[in-house]
């Protein structure tokens, strides 16, 4: 039994002025293509299905779209919703669509829906996780004593009843971390959004009853902690933090008990590129490659070169982003940094990031965590 693991679809996103749903819709071919070559039995498609909890209408014609391509080709879908997502609206006529082969877990209701999906001799469970907080768990379990992310899907996972002599697949979407190693950060799921006192970290020995672990919510494809525990990474590129991935998807092997994990890599209509350079360099005949491209553009020009985006633009039509790299923004930059760090304490700098990122006030205890770690790590002197 073959299995194909999406994940960070990010349906209707935009990269700077420019709409990706054509970039989308390539790859989403493609990717259609590689499941009839390899002759997959189910995609799993972990969260971030849309980029926004109201998406746009050309976003919902493509998921309709891919989701019925699926259907007609007999492919099984398992799909959940993540932290971008709208759960009412992922999980609209969810019940019908069963009937199609297409199971949307959206909305965590106190248990962990699963299905069982046969070929053979093989058989396999696979439970989905949809995006959770510890809060909505919480109110399921009142008793757990429920703290933080990793005591909720703990909690979830042990009213479970996982028969371990199955081979069982699990879809998540949530910050998972290796032993002592977090993933490697890409996209526009940054570290603050991800943890800010440790609180939703889960460590993937959380997920040890699974053979392979389904994630979502990071956009560079890895491996956590083992082979088997694995971000799927976004299709695409969403952010200059990504421009050096190698974007790929894992195809999944069953047999039995064994489980293999096969990368296969994936070719954008058009790639995303940071370029750097002076405005003259650049832009030299010599120099120019996949013109298409999206274009992040460094200059290095000591000189602020008037209309340099529509300047660019001209050879390079998909520029985002331009911005300068010499002695007057690293001055500028130096003493912007100095100027704000050395009026405040380290706990207001932390106060004032919490206060940007959630909209809320950190509490005590998430505040004592980041004194402990910044402690440990030499950097606060608040901390002893």
């Amino acid at each position: 039994m073959k299995l194909l693991h999406l994940g960070d679809l990010h349906l209707g996103k935009s990269l700077g002025d420019f709409d990706l749903i054509e970039d989308q819709k390539y790859m989403l071919d493609a990717i259609l293509k590689l499941i009839e070559t390899e002759k997959a039995d189910a995609v799993l498609i972990a969260g971030d299905v849309y980029d926004k909890a109201i998406p746009s209408e050309a976003a919902v014609r493509l998921l309709d779209s891919f989701l019925s391509r699926l259907s007609t080709m007999q492919v099984k879908t398992f799909m959940i919703s993540g932290n971008h997502d709208s759960d009412d609206r992922l999980n609209f006529g969810s019940w019908g669509l069963q009937a199609h082969q297409i199971y949307i877990s959206a909305l965590y209701d106190g248990t962990l829906e699963h299905q069982v999906i046969k070929d053979g001799d093989t058989e396999v469970c696979i439970y989905m996780l949809p995006f959770v907080k510890a809060s909505r768990v919480k109110h399921y379990y009142p008793d757990e004593g429920i703290d933080n992310y990793e005591e909720a899907v703990r909690t979830i996972l042990a009213h479970t009843k996982i028969d371990e002599s199955k081979t069982n697949i699990l879809i998540a979407h949530q910050f998972v971390s290796g032993r002592g190693e977090d993933p490697a950060l890409g996209g526009s799921e940054s570290a603050g959004t991800q943890s800010v006192g440790l609180v939703e970290k889960i460590g993937y020995d959380v997920f040890d009853a699974f053979d392979y672990v389904a994630l979502g919510h990071i956009h560079s494809p890895q491996r956590v902690g083992r082979d088997t525990v694995r971000y799927a990474g976004s299709m695409l590129k969403y952010s200059l933090s990504e421009v050096n991935n190698e974007k790929s998807v894992p195809i999944i092997t069953v047999n039995k008990k064994e489980v293999e994990v096969e990368l296969h890599p994936l070719k954008p209509l058009r790639d995303m590129r940071h370029i750097r350079g002076t405005l003259k360099e650049l832009l030299d005949k010599k120099n120019v490659k996949a013109p298409d491209d999206f274009i992040y553009a460094t200059l290095t020009d000591e000189d602020i070169i008037n209309d340099a985006m529509a300047i660019f633009q001209q050879t390079y039509p998909n520029t985002v982003k331009i911005d300068y790299d010499n002695s007057h923004t690293r001055k500028i930059a130096q003493s912007s940094i100095s100027a704000f760090t050395q009026e405040k304490s380290f706990t207001d700098l932390v106060r004032d990031f919490y206060q940007m990122m959630y909209g809320c006030e950190i509490s005590d205890e998430e505040m004592e965590i980041m004194q402990m770690a910044a402690g440990e790590a030499g950097v606060n002197d608040e901390a002893g």
